[in-house]
């Protein structure tokens, strides 16, 4: 039986679909998961579990859950390669901007002279053994860019697990398909990707997929307008300011969404051209990038066009 749900969570709307005897029960279950992974991961809730490890910033290491653990270990992994564009410790420099939120503001050049020394992912110090976690005095990992893909993965995982033979996960534009679609004229989920320049039913194209995630970064969703200038949400943590970049969006298609929101955030910054040359050396992952004057692909992408 086919069955799908719509909650309003981690700031965003997630839709389930699954195909399941007892769907309207396992969909109940997911969204129970959910809850957990957004009161585990969130960077906005100060009661969260980040959040209270970030307030032990200075102090001693913190015993975290594994899936906590594991997604900073990711992070830091992912953040400290040198020309990484991810940087899970960006907490400090996101949360003076604030785009996206009614207090959004440009912090003064000082400010951000200021918290340039705060968000270096080389100070986030990790004991495998024992699971713990300890920040450098006032850091504060922020995880934004990597939990929805990583907490999408765990849930298809328990859906899987449970019995689902087929479904769907957006959340809020990250996508995560498994076995067929439902309607019984495809093999593969079709997947529209969003004109950047255009409303949110303007689409690019259409993406066909099957046990594949599908996740796109963009300048578009959030943005800070002030005095005549636009400023989006995605920072380059080496001038803490928004990147300057000629990109709209990056979309990526991989196996595992978690690996989707790396590559996303790690190339966003780099040129187009660049991008898809690293993305083709990769050979696990494809891509295609949307800048303002042209679409690039990466080698193998025409399978799922």
């Amino acid at each position: 039986m086919w069955q799908s749900k719509q909650v309003h969570m981690m700031g965003t709307i997630i839709d389930l679909t699954i195909n399941h005897p007892k769907a309207e029960q396992i969909l109940e279950e997911s969204i129970k998961s959910l809850k957990i992974y957004e009161k585990r991961f969130s960077a906005n809730d100060e009661n969260s579990e980040l959040m209270i490890l970030n307030h032990q910033a200075g102090k001693e290491e913190i015993p975290v859950h594994p899936d906590l653990f594991n997604l900073i270990q990711i992070g830091k992994e992912h953040s400290v390669v040198e020309d990484s564009y991810l940087n899970i410790a960006i907490g400090p420099l996101i949360k003076a901007w604030k785009i996206g939120f009614s207090d959004a503001r440009i912090p003064n050049p000082k400010e951000i002279e200021s918290l340039l020394k705060l968000i270096d992912a080389d100070q986030i110090q990790l004991d495998e053994v024992n699971q713990t976690v300890k920040l450098a005095k006032n850091m504060e990992l922020d995880l934004g860019s990597l939990a929805k893909g990583f907490i999408a993965d765990l849930i298809i995982t328990e859906l899987k697990s449970k019995g689902a033979t087929s479904g769907l996960i957006n959340l809020g534009g990250n996508i995560v398909t498994f076995g067929t679609p439902k309607n019984p004229n495809r093999e593969k989920w079709h997947i529209a990707l969003r004109n950047p320049e255009g409303t949110r039913d303007d689409f690019k194209l259409i993406l066909k997929v099957q046990d594949k995630s599908v996740v796109t970064s963009g300048i578009y969703e959030r943005v800070l307008k002030k005095d005549g200038e636009k400023f989006h949400h995605i920072f380059d943590s080496k001038t803490g300011y928004p990147l300057k970049t000629d990109i709209l969006s990056l979309t990526i298609i991989s196996e595992k969404s978690i690996d989707g929101e790396i590559w996303t955030t790690r190339l966003y910054g780099k040129e187009a051209t660049r991008i898809i040359a690293e993305v083709n050396e990769l050979k696990t992952i494809e891509a295609i990038v949307v800048t303002k004057n042209q679409i690039f692909y990466s080698d193998s992408i025409k399978e799922f066009l």
